[in-house]
Parts: C-alpha cells; sequence; structure tokens
C-alpha cells in the first residue's frame, strides 16, 4: 500500500484516468455496440393548391401529385459494413430530399450526411477521398438504422455533386458511399 502512496505513482494514475476519459470522449467505442434506429416516412409534399390554367394544362406543365425520384444509388461499405438505398426526390414544390432507405451501419462519432463530387472507389482507397473536392453537409446522421430524410438546399447543383458519403467528420472517413445515377 505503501507504493500508492508515492508522489509519482499518484501524479501517473491521475494522468492515466485523465487519458482514459479523452480517450472515451474522442472514440465513444459505446457506439459500436448501440444502435439508433430512424423510420422516417417518405416525403409526401402537397401539390400547390394554385387552380391548373386550360393553357397550362394543355401545355402539359401540372405539377405532380407527389414526388419525383431524381436519382439513385446503392451504398457500398467503406470503414464499417453498410448496406441501404440512396434517392434523391424531388417534391411538387420543387424542394429537394436526400432519403436515406434501409440504411444498416455502426454508429459513429460525428456521423454526418453529405452530398459530393468525390468518386465512389470501393475499398479502403475509396475511404477518404470525399473531403477533398466539393461537398454540402445535410446534417448529422439520425440513425444508423432505417430510413430518413435530409433536406438539400435550395440552389445545389446536383449534376455536380454525384455522389452520397457517410462521413465520419471526427475521423475523416467514410463509413459508406452511393453513386447518384439519374433516374431516367
Amino acid at each position: 500500500m505503501t507504493l500508492l502512496r508515492r508522489p509519482p505513482v499518484l501524479i501517473g494514475l491521475g494522468v492515466a484516468a485523465v487519458l482514459a476519459v479523452v480517450a472515451l470522449a474522442v472514440f465513444q467505442p459505446w457506439k459500436l455496440f448501440v444502435d439508433r434506429t430512424v423510420d422516417e416516412a417518405r416525403p409526401t409534399a402537397a401539390a400547390p393548391a394554385a387552380p391548373v390554367t386550360p393553357a397550362a394544362a394543355t401545355a402539359g406543365r401540372v405539377a405532380p401529385a407527389g414526388p419525383v425520384e431524381l436519382a439513385r444509388g446503392e451504398l457500398i461499405s467503406h470503414e464499417h459494413a453498410s448496406s441501404g438505398s440512396v434517392v434523391v426526390l424531388e417534391l411538387p414544390d420543387g424542394s429537394r430530399v436526400l432519403r436515406l432507405e434501409d440504411l444498416d451501419t455502426s454508429d459513429g462519432p460525428l456521423l454526418k450526411v453529405w452530398l459530393t463530387d468525390a468518386p465512389v472507389i470501393e475499398g479502403r482507397d475509396g475511404w477518404f477521398v470525399f473531403d477533398d473536392g466539393a461537398h454540402v453537409d445535410l446534417g448529422e446522421l439520425r440513425g444508423n438504422i432505417g430510413s430518413s430524410n435530409y433536406p438539400i438546399p435550395a440552389g445545389t447543383d446536383l449534376a455536380a455533386l454525384t455522389s452520397v458519403s457517410i462521413w465520419c467528420e471526427r475521423f475523416s472517413v467514410s463509413f459508406a458511399a452511393a453513386e447518384l445515377v439519374p433516374t431516367p
């Protein structure tokens, strides 16, 4: 017991305790064992209530009754085993939404949903490319299991942003990514 009373041992134990707390705060290892499930409905914004004029109807310019699929992709695994689909929808009011469907990945610290201009590369070579070019941060990942919707800011150029990444901001690594393929 006299060993624990020596100042160097007490200092060493104090430093080890501080390092352990910092490591837990940074790595958040419990997130590997705890899932956050989300089940948001597919968006169904109502069409504007303005009456359709005969000229607009004959010109074929009637707003669609529901969301229109603009692009789609399948997630591939990067840092963590992942699966699910990514869909870009345009709502009748002109707004756009990125939807993650049937996502299944690990949870992690500071996971974000990014639209990017980076190529989707399988394997370890694809883990780190998404912060090299342009990206739009759509916000924190709401859950690592299930389906969720992320509004795309107005003016976002979807022709230039051709992929999606589940991005771990803390460690600058992609958990999963999908190439967005325009829907015919």
